[in-house]
């Protein structure tokens, strides 16, 4: 009896305050779908692209920010980290005035391999005075608008920080099984409504599509302060929160070419970051995996096999869950029946961070593109 209440009643709890009380972080109501104000003068900007082994998308990426309408001084700096695959070769055959391609250096000590390219990056952009630094991803392509409308956020609201979730890739089976979840727990974990809040502690970004003051990120110590970060995105919003008001949204305006053919590809890009969210801590590692059976598993198998009110409270929770999954499932065009599925992918996420735990523990957390990325503190 007191099991059936535990398991049936607690996880009800939980998900009736996620849907009351946890900012309406499912509704998604932080899009970049509204006007923006037109500025009477349009501030200069650098594009800081970090690259590795990106042929297969390079010059889309790189074409979509040549191809921005933006009104003033605009310049695309690409960082090739070490290729092998002709990144560089490929980026400077797009043949543009406005792109500087900047061959990256080993990294140093203490460094995670894509904030060395962004810092490289930044030492490039400087040549070129900007007010605000691009930081994008390459493998994402942004509508000719994008450009122009972060900048006229930023500068209508004076944030120090607008970042952009990115639409990933959602087309194969894998991907409609997993992707709209990925999103989901991230905006679950950092309420947007919080993060866009000055008044709240809740700090995150989005690393595919950052727009920063430049003044404000080297007040706040530069790429640098945060140089041992593996999940630099949410660093960076961290460090620029301290600085001012920041913003962080759902958006079109820029699209994911990475795709996700397999549950295989889902997964590695998980367990890269999974385990370093939770500090490395195997004591939160285990309360997070209990939390996870509580949140997702306990509803399914109360409601499977529990009787009397401990069912009721077991199929309600499964059914609100189902509901708060409509609209990123809206989002990304797929089947509302897709809600149904959570529990399972929440299974799927919680083996995926314990994987994350036994591969840091064999030395091979982090991994990226065959190569390691910085340990929790900062060693190679």
């Amino acid at each position: 009896m007191i099991a059936g209440i535990l398991f049936g009643f607690v996880p009800l709890a939980i998900w009736l305050y996620l849907l009351l009380l946890h900012r309406g972080f499912w509704l998604l109501r932080e899009r970049d779908t509204a006007p923006v104000t037109e500025l009477e003068m349009w501030p200069p900007v650098v594009a800081v692209v970090p690259a590795r082994n990106e042929a297969d998308v390079i010059q889309h990426s790189i074409g979509s920010l040549l191809a921005q309408d933006y009104p003033g001084s605009f310049h695309v700096v690409l960082v090739d980290d070490l290729s092998d695959d002709g990144t560089a070769d490929l980026a400077r055959g797009l043949s543009s005035a406005r792109l500087t391609v900047v061959g990256g250096g080993p990294r140093p000590l203490g460094w995670t391999g894509k904030l060395w390219a962004m810092q490289q990056g930044c030492g490039e952009a400087a040549r070129f005075a900007p007010e605000f630094l691009w930081f994008t991803d390459a493998d994402i392509a942004h509508s000719p608008d994008n450009l122009r409308r972060l900048v006229a956020r930023a500068e209508n609201g004076r944030q120090v920080l607008v970042s952009l979730m990115a639409r990933l890739h959602c087309r194969s089976g894998a991907e409609h099984f997993l992707i709209p979840a990925f999103v989901f727990f991230f905006d679950m974990m950092f309420p947007f409504g919080a993060v866009n809040d000055p008044h709240s502690r809740v700090a995150a970004a989005a690393g595919g599509c950052m727009l920063a003051r430049r003044d404000a990120l080297e007040k706040a110590g530069g790429i640098a302060a945060i140089r041992h970060n593996i999940i630099d995105d949410c660093a960076l919003g961290r460090a620029m929160k301290a600085q001012g008001s920041i913003w962080l949204g759902l958006t079109d305006r820029a699209v994911s070419l990475r795709p996700y053919p397999h549950i295989s590809d889902i997964r590695h890009m998980v367990t890269r970051t999974a385990y370093a969210q939770l500090g490395y801590s195997p004591l939160v590692l285990t309360g997070t995996l209990l939390g996870l059976a509580m949140v997702y598993l306990a509803p399914v198998m109360t409601a499977l096999f529990a009787w009397g009110i401990s069912q009721l409270a077991g199929w309600l929770a499964w059914i609100v869950m189902a509901i708060m999954f409509q609209p990123m499932l809206r989002f990304y065009r797929l089947s509302p029946l897709w809600g149904l599925a959570l529990p399972l992918i929440g299974v799927f996420y919680a083996a995926f961070t314990l994987e994350s735990a036994f591969l840091h523990r064999a030395g091979k957390g982090g991994m990226w593109k065959g190569r390691p990325q910085a340990d929790a503190e900062g060693q190679a």
